[in-house]
């Protein structure tokens, strides 16, 4: 049983050895992270985003629910149209 506990404690006492020596093997750097997209394109990107869902979801709630053609949206002469509704002039 002795052999046992002496065993345990060179265990212990290796493995901590071996946790030491691998701290001072390690230097202390800082990690580097490496971004696949630039955060200024993702904001681009974003911009750009909801700007095409934007016009999609017009278009779809124009078009499809409210009964009119998907190209009407685009048109100057809708949106004046909506604003004077909007307006009630």
């Amino acid at each position: 049983m002795s052999e046992q506990v002496k065993t345990r404690e060179e265990f212990k006492k290796v493995k901590a050895d071996s946790q030491k020596n691998a701290e001072e093997v390690r230097p202390a750097t800082k990690r580097v992270r490496v971004r696949l997209i630039p955060i200024w394109l993702r904001l681009i990107l974003l911009v750009i985003s909801i700007y095409i869902f934007a016009m999609v979801g017009t278009a779809v709630g124009y078009g499809k629910l409210g009964g009119g053609k998907i190209t009407d949206v685009f048109k100057e002469s809708t949106w004046t149209h909506i604003r004077d509704l909007v307006d009630k002039k």
